[in-house]
């Protein structure tokens, strides 16, 4: 939640009393720490707090008010409640523009937060407006090598990588990674997430001699810089895992996922939705094993997770329903199955939009479940509304 951390570390404490600057800042901690501990019901309650505390404090259009209408937005986020985002980032925009002026760095903050909330939902034409206004704000009055610039890059980056566009991808993080190595040195944890990512685009192409390397390096930055234990390591380590994992490489992959899992559960706790990833993760690998008895305790356990942390309704749920969902349809047990598969679908719409691959794609695992149950015509029209989704994605 870079929005979140962002606002923590830029802190305006004047306007109001020492008293009240004390207490918000008091609960922005608090905050912070339920947000690392996947507490995020709790970590919406102490936001609201604070928000309250800074609005009577210091009025409805101080720049710290925005900063918490931005921490309370970045939580949403993180559950995937996007239409609860978006307007408290749109009022903490409009809030910095005024206060900061059109090209203060928070204003730069705030546009890239909403684009996120955009991206995550598929509305990539307001995300690209928004990463490419917040690119030109930061080129017009920092220096070409400057760290913001190249997370404006990055962003950019990550938006056509989703969009499968790798040809206008790769330079971006390549000019983000150049700008980080040089700025910050070639052992610095940014530098190994701006690796990460250009890796992760070369795996997405199947390109996976060149990615491998890449996330080799990221994992030995990270491992010196943070320790073994810290929970970069262990994304670190699904990545590398991930790229075996796509290559039948079983063996390799499966004591990278485990030992991913261990660092999540040791330092964020057993029911932290990272954990909640790392157990899918694991039990895909053991689904495309055979091992079935393996998978299912996983993603069950998985699902119970994501569902206490992040909500019944986020994408992530829908991620746990719809794997569990694959594994019965492989194994016959259409009924349990089907209705897997219809809530994933409806979490998905709901969260993403009507239009989002990840719609696609649940509409198209349904109608092959249809297809061997003999129900042809609702398997067609599924598959006919998955096809229009692709044509519009193309």
């Amino acid at each position: 939640m870079s929005g979140l951390v962002a606002f923590l570390l830029t802190l305006c404490l004047g306007g109001y009393a020492h008293a009240q600057g004390k207490e918000w800042k008091k609960l922005n901690s608090e905050v912070m720490s339920l947000y690392r501990h996947g507490q995020y019901d709790r970590a919406v309650m102490v936001a609201k707090k604070a928000l309250q505390v800074a609005e009577k404090a210091a009025g409805p259009d101080h720049p710290d008010v925005a900063m918490s209408l931005n921490n309370l937005a970045e939580l949403y986020r993180a559950q995937g409640q996007y239409e609860l985002a978006k307007p408290l980032h749109k009022r903490a925009l409009a809030i910095r523009e005024k206060a900061l002026g059109p090209d203060h760095p928070l204003v730069v903050t705030s546009l890239n937060n909403l684009a996120e909330s955009y991206r995550a939902q598929g509305q990539d034409e307001q995300a690209e407006s928004l990463f490419k206004r917040a690119l030109a704000i930061i080129e017009k009055t920092l220096s070409p090598d400057h760290p913001l610039v190249a997370t404006s890059f990055n962003n950019l980056a990550l938006l056509y990588d989703s969009r499968g566009e790798y040809r206008e991808a790769e330079p971006l993080f390549k000019r983000a990674l150049a700008i980080w190595e040089k700025t910050l040195g070639p052992d610095h944890p940014d530098v190994a997430k701006s690796l990460n990512n250009l890796a992760t685009l070369y795996y997405s192409q199947g390109r996976y001699v060149l990615a491998e390397p890449l996330y080799k390096r990221a994992l030995l930055i990270w491992e010196k810089a943070l320790g073994p234990d810290h929970p970069e390591m262990a994304e670190s380590l699904n990545n590398l895992a991930a790229l075996y994992y796509a290559q039948g490489q079983y063996r390799q992959a499966e004591p990278l996922y485990q030992r991913a899992l261990a660092i999540g559960e040791k330092d964020l706790g057993p029911d932290h939705p990272d954990v909640g990833t790392s157990l899918n993760n694991l039990a895909e690998l053991y689904r495309a094993e055979g091992k079935d008895e393996l998978a299912e305790p996983l993603y069950q356990r998985s699902l119970t997770i994501r569902e206490r942390a992040l909500g019944p309704d986020h994408p992530e749920v829908a991620t746990s329903l719809n794997n569990l969902a694959l594994l019965y349809d492989s194994q016959g047990k259409y009924e349990q199955a089907e209705p897997l598969y219809k809530r994933s679908l409806a979490i998905w719409e709901k969260a993403l939009g009507q239009n989002h691959p990840d719609v696609a794609t649940s509409l198209e695992n349904r109608a092959g479940l249809y297809r061997k149950i003999g129900r042809a015509e609702e398997a067609e029209a599924l598959e006919q509304r998955a096809a229009a989704i692709r044509a519009i994605r193309r």
